[in-house]
């Protein structure tokens, strides 16, 4: 990957086709990139990650170029475990059946 400054400002968009209308997450501006990618990875709901996009000055990173960016060893904040996701109630019930 070519230099990345977790020091610029970046703007998040929400992906741009929502199936979904009830209250997703809305454009956002952060002071840093690096502060756009840990909200992005730790705050967002997957479906919200999923079709939204980073803008840092004239590049755009989607969900895999904001995952890598996390991900990378230049990454300047620390990580933190992300929520895990609720399971289906229907796995339960099925595992009792079997």
């Amino acid at each position: 990957m070519a230099a990345f400054s977790y020091n610029t400002a970046a703007e998040l968009f929400p992906a741009a086709i929502r199936k979904k209308k009830r209250a997703g997450f809305a454009y956002r501006r952060f002071d840093t990139a690096a502060a756009a990618v840990q909200f992005a990875i730790e705050e967002l709901p997957a479906d919200s990650l999923n079709g939204a996009y980073l803008q840092v000055d004239e590049a755009r990173f989607d969900q895999s170029g904001i995952r890598t960016l996390y991900e990378s060893q230049d990454f300047p904040l620390p990580r933190r475990p992300r929520a895990p996701e609720p399971a289906p109630a229907s796995n339960a019930a099925d595992a009792d059946a079997a």
